[in-house]
């Protein structure tokens, strides 16, 4: 089944990267998120997130941890999902997304899948998840 959404970034607050630093000619950077969803992907998320990132090019990788809190197609719980990709300006590629298995709670307890996030050229952040509930 599919549950799509839009989500906006309530908060970004970088972090200090730990030690010893490697210096490589992209700096590489952590920080915490927070956002919030809607559509029939309805709820918050916190998320750990690491990137090496050019700012001045837009070129650079991201690998994300997600909690979800929320409901999906309007059953409630709780589940992880990691995602990832390479953005070469404004394209992405090398995409990685995966709901964990075993994370699910309430409602969702049981959930399994992928999805994938898009940004459309207004800016729009665009969220899915093709999921399972059946184990």
């Amino acid at each position: 089944m599919r549950a799509s959404g839009t989500f906006k970034v309530a908060d970004f607050i970088p972090a200090a990267v730990p030690s010893p630093e490697i210096g490589t000619a992209v700096p590489v950077g952590l920080a915490t998120m927070d956002k919030q969803y809607e559509g029939e992907v309805v709820g918050r998320s916190a998320t750990l997130f690491t990137a090496a990132f050019d700012q001045s090019t837009g070129t650079g990788t991201y690998v994300a941890m997600e909690s979800f809190e929320g409901t999906l197609h309007g059953r409630s719980g709780a589940f992880n999902f990691a995602h990832a990709a390479t953005t070469l300006g404004e394209d992405r590629q090398g995409e990685f997304f995966v709901i964990v298995p075993g994370s699910g709670t309430g409602e969702l307890a049981g959930i399994t899948g992928a999805g994938g996030i898009a940004v459309d050229p207004d800016g729009t952040h665009r969220i899915w998840f093709d999921y399972d509930l059946s184990h």
